[in-house]
């Protein structure tokens, strides 16, 4: 059968792009392993956000976790599921120090890259400080070591930092919540705009199906997630996931989809987006 250049070819198989963190692992944990229904068979690809985040750039993957910050850039080739992101209420991003510090403007901050969520939430509030940019799990070293006056955290670390003798400057979740009245949109789940809608609507309903199986048998990825958790403690490892999973990652919800659209509104004022006025999630009207 001959494709028509508008109609776009089915993929046989699909690599699936998602962190080792403990909130994706739980989630995919079943749609990788073939325990839900899926349009397509998947391919899991682990990398840590930042890499996912410059892969997507060049499209590289068909369906893939983003930083919602850099999701904002690549809405050109690809659009948002309404399922398995990472957006709530006390989920936010730390700035650490190893002592008082006071304002940040001007001072050296390390971030965990720059089109995560956590660095354009930093340029808004502290425009003025000076970034230097490494891997998530050098920034809590770097900091305490005292080569940066302080430090951008995402993830684990937010559980981690008193261990590094750090303290706590601002909660950036907070000030966004406090200053929108909104959850914090975190990481997102896309799928390549040339991938037919339907198969859009049904890799949503498997990745919603995905979570719902790890709810419902919580013990069948245990060993999946451990494995991918590094050197992580249990106790750590149950935390992220009871922060970062949560409603919001069953569905965005009109809430979810009212922040993700603030997000995007001050990234673009900031210089840090482009416009678009493409749907943001699967199955928006055009």
């Amino acid at each position: 059968m001959t494709v028509s250049p508008t109609t776009p070819a089915r993929p046989e198989t699909l690599e699936l792009g998602y962190s080792f963190c403990p909130n994706d692992t739980f989630i995919f944990h079943a749609l990788h392993a073939g325990l839900v229904a899926s349009p397509l068979p998947v391919r899991e690809v682990l990398e840590d956000v930042q890499t996912l985040n410059d892969w997507a750039l060049s499209g590289r993957l068909p369906i893939t976790k983003i930083s919602y910050r850099a999701y904002f850039g690549v809405m050109d080739r690809y659009v948002a599921l309404r399922a398995g992101g990472a957006l709530g209420r006390g989920v936010g991003p730390l700035i650490v120090t190893r002592g008082e510090v006071g304002d940040l403007s001007g001072k050296v901050v390390a971030s965990p890259g720059a089109l995560t969520t956590a660095e354009l939430l930093l340029r808004l509030v502290y425009p003025d400080a000076r970034l230097r940019r490494m891997r998530y799990d050098e920034v809590m070293p770097a900091t305490a070591r005292g080569e940066v006056d302080a430090g951008l955290i995402i993830h684990e670390s937010r559980f981690t930092y008193p261990q590094y003798g750090l303290s706590r400057h601002l909660d950036l979740g907070a000030w966004w919540e406090a200053d929108t009245g909104l959850p914090l949109p975190l990481g997102a789940i896309l799928v390549r705009r040339d991938l037919p809608p339907r198969l859009q609507r049904d890799l949503n309903a498997a990745v919603h199906a995905s979570l719902d199986y790890a709810y419902a048998h919580p013990q069948a990825s245990a060993a999946y997630i451990r494995e991918h958790a590094l050197e992580m403690e249990d106790a750590v490892m149950q935390a992220h996931i009871d922060l970062y999973v949560n409603a919001l990652s069953r569905d965005v919800g009109e809430e979810g989809e009212r922040a993700v659209r603030e997000l995007q509104r001050r990234a673009v004022a900031v210089g840090a987006a482009p416009t678009s006025d493409l749907p943001l999630f699967v199955g928006d009207p055009l």
